[in-house]
């Protein structure tokens, strides 16, 4: 089976037990998007999204957001994983939204990447979710799963795993693709003990075929 024979059944699959595939961060628009993925990093979106109510109805937007105090902004987040440099981000972010971009937020990964807590992942995410542009987003799910199933070959990096996974997925389903692959290492090819025996991609799968087969043999 060639690569692109491996991408085109998983693609197939997906689209078959996953056709919609979302976000699990809630949020109703741009600015609140890219708060809580600045506050998944290094953490779940379960927790993120126990926070992000409270946080949003005292700053709604980012001129609130850019008028924040440090300690009352920590306050709302201090149960999330690293709160004093996260807070610093959202402050810094917000004020170069307002100072530099008239209060809207960009829409371009470079542009993106320029805001405090901002880094290549997120900008993808934040232009993939809103704006179904074709950019991939790769974290820790995207790339160990990528890796498992023989979609990226010696991928030592993100940007690495990004290029590789750029190259076989069709443009238009990109936005999708990365969705699909952390939400199935969420839930299904997990870091520890991958559930290989409710995964439909058994039979395309390097992983299951070398490692888990024969150690059941």
């Amino acid at each position: 089976m060639t690569r692109q024979q491996r991408f085109n059944h998983i693609i197939a699959y997906f689209e078959e037990a996953m056709p919609d595939p979302e976000t699990e961060l809630l949020y109703d628009n741009p600015y609140q998007l890219l708060v809580a993925v600045i506050l998944s990093a290094q953490c779940t979106d379960k927790r993120v999204n126990m926070h992000t109510p409270a946080l949003f109805g005292r700053y709604p937007d980012i001129p609130a957001l850019a008028e924040a105090e440090y300690d009352e902004l920590f306050s709302y987040i201090k149960s999330i994983s690293f709160p004093g440099n996260k807070t610093r981000h959202l402050m810094g972010m917000a004020k170069m939204v307002r100072d530099d971009f008239g209060g809207d937020i960009p829409m371009t990964v470079d542009e993106l990447v320029k805001l405090p807590g901002v880094g290549r992942k997120t900008a993808n995410v934040i232009t993939s979710v809103v704006d179904n542009q074709p950019n991939m987003a790769v974290d820790t799910h995207v790339f160990r799963v990528s890796a498992r199933l023989g979609l990226t070959v010696r991928a030592k990096t993100p940007l690495e795993t990004e290029k590789q996974l750029i190259k076989y997925v069709p443009t238009e389903l990109v936005y999708k693709f990365h969705h699909w692959l952390i939400l199935h290492g969420r839930y299904v090819c997990v870091a520890r003990k991958p559930k290989c025996g409710e995964c439909g991609l058994r039979p395309v799968c390097p992983y299951y075929l070398k490692v888990v087969s024969k150690g059941m043999g």
